[in-house]
């Protein structure tokens, strides 16, 4: 009998020990969000926030350990935002948010607006970089990024539905920049209308570039519609958008961001100012280029008559 106890331990141990139910293989490499959102100690508005940013997208695994009912998340897309550097500036602006709250229920205004006036920010910039490492992907993905910031430069800037004024006036001028970019290097190549608005298409260093641009019609905002995660997006699109018009002008020699005319973009002409901008920088460039050619003419006719003296 200690033989067969003996013998029934080592096989035991050759074979190891078993596994629980979900500690391994498929069902072990998914997490449901609000694991996930417990693992990243932020709030779930926060989480889907990092998430746009980041490009991190929920999945379906073969087995869902957690019910059928869970909206999963792949360990490995966790953990990446697990060494994301703005996770903690959100943790930081949950805090000061909690302290705006107190300040506020305690009737004590001055310090609430000293504290929003001291609330940490934030810059996407190494998220562009990181999620697009050369121009040309940045470019093959900037169709959703220019229809998304083309909307909202006609909404309208709704407190109601948390739609901010700068992200309305920011969408305006990036379109402008980008449709003044367009018109400067004949790079439009087609147009549709339809009954959502007007589809563009631009060959831009050979990638095919379509947006859609809204008609321009009195705006109802639906009630359904989370407008915050669309600003999320536009926030992110915004910054890839200046990095990508910014690119854009220093290939044709233009300067980023371009000087408006005061009056003409108080009268709404602001595509008008832009290309009046572009056009006076290109005029000023060429008449330093025929300039240079010209002083370089004469110091080249200089050394010839003193060779032939």
């Amino acid at each position: 009998a200690a033989a067969a106890a003996a013998a029934a331990a080592a096989l035991a141990a050759a074979m190891g020990r078993k596994l629980k139910k979900g500690k391994a293989g498929n069902a072990a490499q998914y997490l449901p969000r609000t694991q996930a959102v417990r693992k990243l100690q932020l709030r779930l508005s926060e989480f889907r926030r990092l998430c746009i940013l980041k490009g991190v997208h929920p999945r379906e695994p073969k087995k869902k350990a957690h019910g059928a009912n869970k909206t999963y998340y792949h360990i490995k897309d966790i953990n990446f935002l697990m060494h994301e550097p703005l996770l903690q500036t959100f943790r930081d602006l949950k805090v000061y948010d909690r302290k705006i709250r107190k300040a506020a229920a305690k009737q004590n205004a001055e310090l609430a607006e000293r504290l929003k006036n001291l609330k940490p920010g934030y810059k996407l910039d190494h998220l562009v970089k990181e999620r697009y490492p050369s121009f040309l992907d940045a470019l093959r993905d900037l169709d959703d990024p220019l229809t998304l910031v083309h909307l909202f430069a006609t909404l309208p800037a709704e407190k109601r539905h948390g739609i901010p004024r700068n992200a309305v006036a920011l969408a305006r001028r990036l379109s402008m920049e980008f449709n003044a970019y367009v018109v400067r290097a004949r790079a439009l190549r087609r147009v549709f209308v339809s009954i959502k608005g007007f589809y563009y298409q631009a060959e831009i260093m050979g990638q095919a570039v379509t947006w859609l641009v809204p008609h321009q019609l009195a705006q109802v905002l639906p009630t359904d519609v989370d407008y915050r995660v669309m600003l999320t997006f536009l926030e992110f699109y915004s910054t890839m958008l200046q990095f990508i018009n910014f690119k854009l002008y220093h290939t044709l020699g233009l300067r980023y961001p371009p000087s408006l005319d005061k009056s003409m973009e108080d009268a709404a002409q602001e595509l008008s100012a832009i290309m009046e901008d572009l056009a006076g920088v290109r005029s000023a460039v060429e008449g330093q280029v025929e300039e240079q050619s010209k002083q370089l003419a004469a110091l080249t006719a200089a050394e010839g008559e003193k060779k032939a003296a």
